[in-house]
């Protein structure tokens, strides 16, 4: 008899809430998740606490290790933060996909190998710190350090997202030079991936910027950021849908830095502060990607409302699938 079987196998209340219309949505083209999946603050309402029990006690290790089955019951989507830190091994992708079920679709955050100019004066870039990065859109680079060795699941990959940090002006002292940087590095991509783009320079959201995304059917990432325009006011801009998917990210509250909404929303067990705007932009891009019949990828972070099950829970609540 296998360990599981002593257990209630029924889903945890949220979860059980959630799945049926999800995994409805996600057969129309419409996949939501959640930015990374390893939360303690979600067991008993997404993950069964007692899967996780080792000697009696609850174990990290093995919640880690396999906590990610349980939420594809859930969710259908995940946004892989951990690939921004490093080029993951051809041994990891192995053990990642095999450890998953076909249905769960991947959105990955490039490496910063790729997406930062020069890096960041911080101790743990050791003797690199305010270097300037020769991997910078290095479309050669990507290719054969990220891009190829995807290239066997490429069905479950949702989408890559290059995410760019705030550029100072001494970077570019003129977007134009970025744009030009970029067009050069998207138009030399391999084929076969959704690829799109996310920024955190506000005054870049304008029409070269979204030409260049769009001639290479690349979708700009609709973002909740600490400076960024609101979702909904990204959505109203002209020519903001550049490719024929849609990326979205709700990932803080603008105004909010990181650390204090970590400091002040963990360990994300509930709900503390609505954003009923934020909320009501993922509710037009469902139903703009169901009506135009548009592949689209939405993701939320715990650190937007405190809890990104609930946030999910309440944008699709009463919603018709």
């Amino acid at each position: 008899m296998s360990q599981l079987s002593l257990f209630n196998d029924d889903p945890p209340p949220q979860a059980a809430r959630l799945a049926a219309k999800l995994h409805a949505l996600a057969e129309r083209g419409v996949y939501l998740g959640t930015s990374s999946w390893k939360y303690e603050g979600w067991l008993g309402e997404i993950y069964s606490p007692e899967r996780y029990i080792t000697r009696g006690k609850f174990s990290q290790a093995k919640f880690d290790a396999e906590c990610l089955k349980e939420y594809a019951q859930t969710f259908p989507a995940v946004c892989g933060d951990f690939s921004f830190y490093q080029f993951p091994t051809t041994a990891y992708w192995t053990k990642l996909f095999g450890g998953t079920p076909d249905s769960l679709r991947f959105a990955f955050k490039v490496p910063e190998e790729i997406t930062v100019a020069n890096w960041p004066s911080h101790a743990r870039y050791g003797a690199r710190a305010g270097q300037e990065n020769k991997g910078f859109l290095d479309p050669r680079l990507f290719e054969t350090a990220f891009a190829q060795p995807l290239g066997p699941y490429r069905d479950r990959v949702a989408a890559m997202i290059f995410e760019f940090g705030t550029f100072p002006k001494r970077v570019f002292p003129d977007p134009g030079q970025f744009f030009a940087r970029l067009d050069a590095f998207l138009g030399a991509l391999p084929e076969g991936f959704r690829y799109s783009v996310e920024i955190r320079n506000p005054e870049y959201l304008g029409p070269d910027y979204f030409a260049t995304l769009a001639s290479y059917n690349v979708a700009h990432v609709f973002n909740a950021w600490t400076r960024m325009p609101e979702i909904a006011d990204q959505v109203a801009l002209p020519g903001a849908f550049t490719a024929d998917f849609v990326v979205a990210r709700a990932l803080l509250r603008r105004g909010r830095n990181y650390e204090d909404a970590v400091a002040g929303l963990s360990p994300y067990k509930e709900i503390q502060e609505p954003n009923e705007r934020v909320r009501d932009a993922l509710r037009y891009l469902i139903n703009r990607a169901l009506r135009l019949r548009k592949a689209a990828f939405l993701f939320v972070n715990n650190r937007l409302e405190g809890n990104a099950p609930g946030t999910i829970e309440a944008v699709v609540s009463g919603m018709e699938v």
